[in-house]
């Protein structure tokens, strides 16, 4: 089995990559960033100036069709920029603007919403946020309780949604309400696009344990919104949110993120003392960067069965379980590894690796739950990749 990428998608990895270290302010990469689109609040004005120059590039939405602004790209391009991205720490991406609400107005909008919507995301001047979880629906998301009722043109929206990441500065919600309260849970839930600066809309900060401000609480005050702001048809919400076009959601960038993550803490301790002839250190170090090669391994077989418009749902589910464990298991490992010192936090002078550790531990915590938890992921795997029963 060849594991290398075409020529092109090689070359084209070489030319963002010396692109984003000509873009990059100097000495970013050596300076600790949040993981995985996690934008620390000091990034927040070299990720708006990163977003316009991918824009520019054609970059920002590599896989969307040409004839929406996107660069017509395949699968296995976009694998390409999302890692090379994530391994270089570079910001700039909206990944729920590029990769859900773009391809869902794109196979469900309206005319209007494709003008109004696309050439925005395309050109990096929207940032989108997600309204689909509720303080009683989380993984249970067709339990959602948020209310959208008709009146002449207009919906009225009430309700509540929590852990709304970047809310307290997107410009944009993609947003699930229920518009028929007497239909079976999934069949009565509709999409829509709500502007964040509509009347109504209260945005409260949910500090994470890491004391970062990145999820958010959002007040729906009788919030009214035209008709238009409908995506696709009345209560199809649910199968809209579920069947978004499947651009690259093969998880790569965790295994980008681990594998420079595990460079920086090879070199950290190499310069320890005594930290080249340690064998627990060194064994400790190459079974992670072995599990981080599987995470990737695992990673590039989703992309692939994309790549090949083969049904990806079971393997996705078991990169991303793989991936979200092991995430634990580095942070877990490496503070060990670092000792007492590994503890002090994000800015303390003293900490090695900037602190970096210490939040890196606390923010893994919530991987496992996020995007869909173990247990779920799990279940997956068994009933729908084992064929076992429920």
């Amino acid at each position: 089995m060849d594991f290398r990428f075409r020529p092109e998608d090689e070359a084209f990895r070489q030319e963002l990559r010396a692109f984003l270290q000509r873009e990059l302010p100097a000495g970013w990469q050596e300076t600790w960033h949040g993981p995985l689109g996690h934008m620390l609040e000091e990034d927040r004005a070299v990720d708006r100036a990163m977003r316009g120059k991918l824009a520019r590039q054609g970059w920002l939405t590599l896989a969307w069709p040409r004839e929406y602004g996107g660069g017509g790209a395949d699968v296995l391009r976009q694998m390409v920029f999302n890692e090379e991205m994530e391994y270089q720490r570079a910001p700039g991406r909206d990944p729920q603007g590029i990769n859900m609400v773009g391809p869902s107005i794109i196979a469900h909008g309206s005319e209007r919403q494709k003008r109004e919507h696309l050439p925005r995301i395309v050109q990096g001047q929207s940032l989108w946020t997600q309204g689909f979880s509720e303080p009683n629906a989380g993984s249970d998301l067709a339990a959602l309780e948020t209310r959208a009722a008709r009146d002449g043109d207009h919906y009225v929206i009430s309700g509540r949604k929590v852990w709304t990441t970047r809310a307290h500065y997107a410009t944009w919600m993609h947003l699930l309400a229920r518009t028929d309260p007497g239909a079976p849970k999934h069949k009565g839930i509709s999409y829509f696009l709500v502007e964040m600066r509509t009347p109504g809309i209260e945005v409260r900060p949910l500090l994470d344990m890491t004391g970062e401000h990145s999820f958010n609480e959002v007040l729906l005050h009788d919030v009214r919104v035209p008709r238009e702001a409908l995506l696709g048809q009345e209560n199809q919400g649910w199968y809209i949110a579920t069947g978004t076009l499947d651009l690259e959601r093969s998880g790569v960038i965790f295994s980008a993120y681990f594998r420079r993550l595990l460079e920086d803490a090879q070199r950290h301790l190499a310069a320890a003392p005594h930290g080249r002839r340690d064998p627990l250190t060194r064994h400790a170090l190459a079974d992670l960067a072995v599990a981080a090669h599987a995470s990737r391994m695992l990673s590039y077989r989703v992309g692939w069965m994309q790549h090949r418009r083969m049904p990806a749902g079971t393997f996705a589910s078991t990169s991303k379980l793989f991936s979200t464990e092991l995430f634990q298991r580095i942070a877990r490992t490496l503070l060990r590894l670092l000792g007492q010192h590994g503890a002090l936090a994000h800015g303390d002078p003293r900490a090695p690796m900037q602190g970096g550790l210490a939040w890196l531990y606390l923010f893994t915590l919530s991987r496992t739950i996020s995007a869909g938890t173990s247990e779920m992921q799990r279940n997956i795997i068994a009933t729908r990749g084992l064929g076992l029963p429920r």
